[in-house]
C-alpha cells in the first residue's frame, strides 16, 4: 500500500483482528519470541519509508488504558503545559530593565536571559521526536515539565545574572520538547476528520501565549517582583504533572516498537545506539544560528568577529549535520522525512508565515511606542484584541476541517488574508487612531488561524504512523527559527532603511529649500512662544532641532512601512506552494496513515 490510500473497513478486518490476551509480566518475553516478525515490518536502516507506508506491527495485544480517558481530557491537560512554555518565551521581555537593576546588570546583559532560552529551545526541538522513541513519549512529556518546573524556580531564586542565564538555560532545553510532543500525541490520539479541532486548541495555545505573555509579565513585575514570572509556573507545572501522569499513556505502536527494540537489544547484547556525532553537529549548529539571529543586530553582524565566528560555526555544523544524518543508521534527527511532498512543503509555508507574523508582532509594539507616544502597557492592551478573535475563530477552524473541507482551500485563504492584514499596517501614518493599527492585526491573526490549524492537520497525513513525533519535531523547530528569523530580519532591514530614508529626505533639508526654510522659522516661533524667553539665535537653533526631529520621525514611519510591505511580498510568494499539497481523502473510511 502507497500514498494516502484508504480501505474499505472490511478488508481491515484481518489486519486489525486482535491477538489473544497476553498478561502484562509475559510481554517482554512474547515480544522477544515474535522479533523476528517485527524486524521483518521494520526497516532495516534508518526511517526510509514510502510516503503513507504504515510500519508493520507485531501480534501481541497491549493492554490499553489511553481509552479510559475522554481524547478532549487529555488534550486540554497537555495543551496547558505547551501553554506555560510558549508563555516564558514573551513573558521575561518586559521584565528585562528590572531584572537589569534588580542583579546589577547592565541591559545588554540583560538580554542574555532571552538569548539563552531560545538557544536551548532551538537545541532540543528537533531532537525531541528521538527521546520519545527512546524513553516513550509519555515518560519524556513528564520528566519536560517536571524539570520545567523545578527550574522555573531555580529562576525565580536566582541571586546572580549568571546563574539565572544557566537556570534559564536548562529551563528551555527542559520545556523545548513540550510543543512536538503535545502535537505528536494529538496526531495520534484522533484520527484524521477530528484532528482539525484537537490542532485547533493547540493554535489557541501556541497563538495566544505570546500575545498575553509581555501584558502579563509586566502586570506582574509593576504590582509584585519579576521573580514572580517564573513563580507562577510552578503551581501550573505541578498541576499538569499530575493530571498528565493520570490520563496519558502511549500510543500502542510506539509501545510495541519501544518494547520489541528493547526485547531485540537484549536478546543480541547490543547496547543502545547513539546518534552523538548527529547530536553534537546540530546542537552546537542551532546553537550558533540562534546567537547569530538574536544578537547579530545588536552587534553588527558580521563586522563583529563573535558574530562571524558564530556564523561560520552555525555553517558548517548544520550541512556537516544534513549530510551526516542523511548518511547514519539512525539518525537523531530523521531529515529523510522532508522527502514526503506534504511534509515539506508544509514546514516551507509555516517557516514563512511565522518569519511574517513575528516580524509583524516585533514591529508593532515599537511603532506605537516610539512614534505614537503609547506606554508599553497601553500597546500591549491595543494590540491583545487580536488574541480574543483567535479564540473564537479557531475552533470554527477546527470544526470546518472536522466537517471535510479542503486544507488546502483554507491554507490559501488564510496566507492570502495575512498578507492583506500586512498590506494594511502599510498604509499607516503618524496621525492614525487606534483602530487602524487594531483592524489590521486582527485581521492579520484571523489569517494565521486559517493557515496553521489545516497545516498541523495534513502534514502527518502521508507519513509513517510511527514518525509522528520526529515529524513533530521538525515542524517546530521550523517555527521556531521562523520567529527568529524574522525579528533578526525585521530589526535590521528597520534600522538600514530608516538611515536610506533619512539621507533621502535630509537632502532635501537646505537653505536652497523655501519649504525647508519655512519650515524650520515656524519651529523656531512655535519654540519661542513655548520657551517665552531666549534670543532668536537660539529660537533658530531649537527650529532646526524640530525639523530635524520630524526628518528622524518620517523616516522611521517610511521604515517601518517598508517592513510591512516586504513581508506582505513574502507571504504572497508563498500562495503557489499550495497547490502542491496533497489532499487526504475524506471518505469517513478508516485511515491507517491517519494519525
Amino acid at each position: 500500500m502507497t500514498g494516502g490510500s484508504v480501505l474499505e473497513p472490511e478488508e481491515l478486518e484481518p489486519e486489525l483482528e486482535p491477538a489473544p490476551e497476553a498478561p502484562e509480566q509475559d510481554l517482554e518475553q512474547a515480544l522477544e519470541q515474535d522479533v523476528d516478525s517485527a524486524e521483518s515490518s521494520l526497516a532495516p536502516s534508518a526511517p526510509e519509508f514510502e510516503p503513507g507506508q504504515p510500519l508493520g506491527s507485531t501480534s501481541v495485544k497491549l493492554p490499553p488504558s489511553a481509552k479510559d480517558f475522554n481524547p478532549w481530557i487529555i488534550t486540554l491537560v497537555v495543551t496547558m503545559g505547551t501553554f506555560m512554555e510558549v508563555l516564558d518565551t514573551s513573558i521575561a521581555n518586559v521584565a528585562l530593565p528590572h531584572i537589569a537593576g534588580s542583579l546589577s546588570a547592565s541591559q545588554d546583559e540583560s538580554t542574555w536571559v532571552l538569548t539563552s532560552y531560545l538557544v536551548a529551545n532551538a537545541i532540543i526541538l528537533p531532537i525531541s521526536g528521538w527521546i520519545s522513541s527512546v524513553i516513550g513519549r509519555k515518560n519524556f512529556y513528564l520528566i519536560s515539565v517536571a524539570m520545567f518546573t523545578v527550574f522555573s524556580a531555580l529562576c525565580g531564586i536566582a541571586p546572580t545574572l549568571g546563574l539565572l542565564v544557566v537556570f534559564r538555560v536548562m529551563q528551555g532545553l527542559a520545556g523545548g520538547g513540550l510543543q512536538p510532543s503535545v502535537q505528536a500525541i494529538l496526531a495520534d490520539l484522533f484520527p484524521g476528520n477530528k484532528r482539525g479541532m484537537a490542532m485547533a486548541v493547540y493554535t489557541v495555545a501556541i497563538m495566544c501565549a505570546p500575545v498575553l505573555g509581555p501584558t502579563l509579565g509586566g502586570w506582574i513585575t509593576d504590582n509584585y517582583s519579576w521573580r514572580w514570572i517564573f513563580y507562577i509556573n510552578i503551581p501550573v507545572g505541578l498541576a499538569c504533572a499530575f493530571l498528565t501522569r493520570m490520563v496519558l499513556t502511549d500510543p500502542e505502536h510506539l509501545t510495541r516498537k519501544r518494547l520489541a527494540e528493547k526485547a531485540e537489544r537484549l536478546r543480541t547484547g547490543i547496547k543502545l545506539q547513539v546518534d552523538g556525532t548527529g547530536l553534537a553537529l546540530i546542537a552546537i549548529g542551532l546553537a550558533s544560528l540562534e546567537i547569530v539571529l538574536d544578537k547579530g543586530q545588536e552587534l553588527d553582524w558580521l563586522g563583529s568577529a563573535f558574530i562571524s565566528w558564530a556564523a561560520a560555526i552555525a555553517v558548517i555544523a548544520l550541512i556537516g549535520a544534513v549530510i551526516w544524518e542523511l548518511h547514519v543508521k539512525n539518525p537523531v534527527v530523521n531529515l529523510r522525512l522532508l522527502k514526503e511532498r506534504n511534509f515539506a512543503f508544509c514546514c516551507i509555508i509555516v517557516l514563512g508565515v511565522y518569519t511574517a507574523l513575528y516580524a509583524s508582532t516585533f514591529l508593532l509594539p515599537q511603532f506605537m511606542q516610539l512614534l505614537m507616544g503609547y506606554s508599553a502597557t497601553a500597546a500591549g492592551v491595543a494590540i491583545s484584541p487580536a488574541g480574543l478573535f483567535t479564540i473564537i475563530e479557531v475552533p470554527l477552524v477546527g470544526w470546518a476541517l472536522s466537517r471535510g473541507m479542503d486544507a488546502r482551500r483554507m491554507i490559501f485563504v488564510g496566507l492570502a488574508t495575512i498578507a492583506l492584514g500586512t498590506w494594511w499596517l502599510s498604509l499607516g501614518n503618524l496621525d492614525m487612531g487606534e483602530s487602524s493599527l487594531i483592524w489590521p492585526r486582527v485581521v492579520q491573526v484571523l489569517g494565521i488561524g486559517m493557515t496553521t490549524v489545516p497545516l498541523s492537520t495534513i502534514m502527518f497525513r502521508f507519513l509513517p504512523t510511527d514518525q509522528s513525533s520526529n515529524a513533530a519535531g521538525i515542524y517546530a523547530l521550523v517555527r521556531n527559527e521562523g520567529g527568529s528569523i524574522g525579528i533578526a530580519i525585521s530589526s535590521t532591514f528597520l534600522e538600514r532603511t530608516a538611515q536610506t530614508h533619512q539621507a533621502y529626505i535630509g537632502a532635501h533639508i537646505s537653505a536652497s529649500n523655501p519649504m525647508a526654510q519655512q519650515a524650520a522659522q515656524a519651529f523656531a516661533a512655535a519654540h519661542g512662544t513655548l520657551a517665552s524667553s531666549g534670543s532668536a539665535s537660539n529660537n533658530a537653533y531649537a527650529g532646526l532641532a524640530m525639523l530635524y526631529g520630524q526628518v528622524q520621525r518620517q523616516a522611521s514611519l517610511l521604515a517601518y512601512m517598508d517592513q510591512y510591505r516586504m513581508f506582505t511580498y513574502l507571504l504572497l510568494c508563498l500562495l503557489p506552494l499550495v497547490f502542491l499539497l496533497k489532499r487526504p481523502k475524506m471518505t469517513g473510511k478508516i485511515e491507517l496513515e491517519a494519525h
